[in-house]
């Protein structure tokens, strides 16, 4: 099994140096989740080059940033390949004590371009004794590339014109596999307004084509972090039981980030605002009790 830490630890203290204007008040306390101040990055690191040349080794020497700008383009057949898997084959969750080794997986007709996953993921949680995991077709170059924390992955055995795939089963073990699912979006797209709007409400205009400036220009604001905290605090009728869980969602999803070793600098940034975000709706709703 992949076993990860079911929490960060030794991170260092992180500043993105904006200076911001929400209310310094404290969240209110909830006896299940404690909230940081700010949510610390872990120092970088690197992916591997052996596990991204284990997968390819056509890409020796070719840096990892351009191996995953690369497959930027290639996220649409991609997730077609995923797709065009028979779900009638592929569960969305199996118990943990009896995943099987591989799955062999029929495949449906497809009009696009394709390129079929490599593995599936069977993500169970490193904090529960739940026996369930969550099942998620991957392809092994995408976590190469992106995962440094990650163990090198088995090979995948694929026949050419085969209608099945056998798919190796890997078993990964992580904090919280249901944000899991932003994260293996992310990966193959790239899109920052996905990651938010998996986490809680944000207003469509906002998440419109969200790009990194846009990001670091709301956490640099003070005025739109308000606008953005007073959304969230109304779409959740103010209920600090509500907003502590959007905020133990964001939690999850920086566990997850650092347990897996994913830097991508504009995702971690759009973490660091949902963080913003959350906080400040929990001090408007605490303000108006």
């Amino acid at each position: 099994m992949f076993q990860v830490a079911s929490h960060p630890t030794s991170f260092t203290k992180h500043g993105h140096g904006h200076h911001h204007s929400i209310s310094s008040l404290p969240p209110p306390p909830s006896p299940s989740v404690q909230l940081p101040r700010t949510l610390a990055r872990p120092p970088f690191a690197e992916v591997s080059r052996d596990a991204i040349l284990a997968t390819a080794p056509e890409l020796a020497g070719v840096p990892a940033e351009y191996v995953r700008r690369g497959l930027r383009p290639r996220a649409n057949e991609m997730l077609a390949g995923i797709s065009a898997l028979a779900p009638s084959h592929l569960p969305s969750s199996m118990p943990r004590s009896r995943l099987p080794a591989s799955l062999n997986v029929p495949i449906r007709a497809s009009a696009s371009p394709v390129s079929y996953p490599t593995h599936v993921l069977a993500v169970s949680s490193s904090k529960s004794s739940n026996d369930q995991a969550m099942m998620f077709p991957v392809h092994s170059l995408v976590l190469a590339s992106h995962c440094a924390l990650l163990p090198r992955l088995p090979a995948s055995p694929q026949q050419p014109h085969s209608p099945t795939l056998q798919l190796p089963v890997l078993p990964l073990s992580i904090p919280s596999p249901a944000a899991f699912t932003i994260l293996h979006s992310f990966m193959y797209h790239h899109r920052l307004e996905t990651v938010l709007k998996g986490l809680f409400p944000m207003p469509s205009g906002f998440l419109q084509s969200l790009s990194h400036d846009a990001v670091l220009s709301a956490l640099s604001s003070g005025e739109t972090l308000h606008r953005l905290s007073s959304y969230l605090c109304t779409s959740a009728s103010s209920n600090l039981h509500t907003l502590t869980t959007h905020a133990a969602h964001v939690k999850e999803l920086w566990q997850n980030m650092a347990a897996l070793g994913l830097y991508d600098p504009e995702l971690w940034d759009t973490l660091d605002l949902a963080w913003e975000i959350v906080l400040g709706a929990l001090n408007l709703a605490a303000a108006g009790q």
